[in-house]
């Protein structure tokens, strides 16, 4: 079997008397993609700031490829090649698509000046990768000017960038049409088609669905669900047992989409 690339490990958070995480268990696979589930304030976005190294756990243990790693940080999840799309993904909107790629991560030549053209160039190589093959735009196109969609491609080419194996999609498709949350499904094809793993945060249960291929649902701070796409006959079985957990806390399934 395949060492996993990240493990958690009985992990906790507590906010003083609140605990956000009460013991969870995740690990994320080489080449998969993993659809994290769960209703506002079950604890995912609290579970992937700890994946981010943004905050420390309570207790528990984080383990990268087979070894156990102590004072994790955002520095130490970068160099385990883990990188996070947020959901506001962070974009500068009014500069174009390579400067969007390279920010604080410029190429400089050998007196320091921007080697713009090498830029541009690995642009390109990166937005074939996920397979940003449009021919109306080019590395110097304007983000602004990109639909969601696209603008999350965008991201995706800035994560590869920082050389991740791991990317995690904080509701990468929440207010997009289905063209573009095709486009999106695209990319993240396209990504662990090149090895890497994605972890895939959403509320769309029938998004998480149709592009995940193991589901993890968290409820109230615990794993309530843990189980293959094999294992699931359809998406609407998936919605019953997602009902099921929200109507244990009165909340709708409307709501929870």
């Amino acid at each position: 079997m395949a060492q996993h690339i990240i493990e958690l490990k009985n992990i906790t958070k507590s906010f003083g008397t609140v605990y956000a995480l009460g013991g969870v268990n995740l690990h994320v696979d080489p080449g998969e993609v993993v659809g994290l589930l769960g209703d506002n304030g079950a604890g995912k976005s609290t579970l992937i700031k700890i994946l981010a190294g943004v905050i420390k756990p309570t207790s528990g243990e984080i383990v990268v490829n087979g070894e156990r790693v102590s004072n994790w940080s955002p520095a130490r999840s970068r160099a385990a090649g883990i990188e996070t799309v947020f959901q506001d993904r962070a974009l500068a909107v009014q500069q174009s698509i390579v400067r969007n790629i390279f920010m604080g991560r410029e190429l400089a030549g050998r007196f320091g000046w921007l080697n713009l053209r090498k830029q541009v160039s690995e642009a390109e190589r990166l937005m074939r990768e996920i397979g940003f093959t449009s021919k109306v735009f080019s590395p110097n196109s304007i983000v602004g000017q990109l639909s969601g969609g696209e603008r999350q491609g965008v991201a995706i080419a800035r994560a590869i960038l920082k050389q991740a194996n791991l990317i995690v999609l904080d509701e990468p498709t929440t207010a997009l049409s289905l063209t573009e949350t095709a486009k999106v499904f695209h990319f993240v094809r396209q990504v662990r088609a090149s090895g890497r793993s994605i972890v895939f945060i959403g509320h769309n249960i029938h998004h998480v669905y149709d592009i995940a291929e193991r589901f993890v649902v968290i409820d109230r701070g615990r794993v309530a669900m843990e189980k293959k796409k094999s294992d699931i006959a359809s998406a609407q079985e998936l919605i019953e047992y997602m009902e099921c957990v929200a109507r244990s806390q009165g909340v709708t399934a409307g709501e929870m989409e």
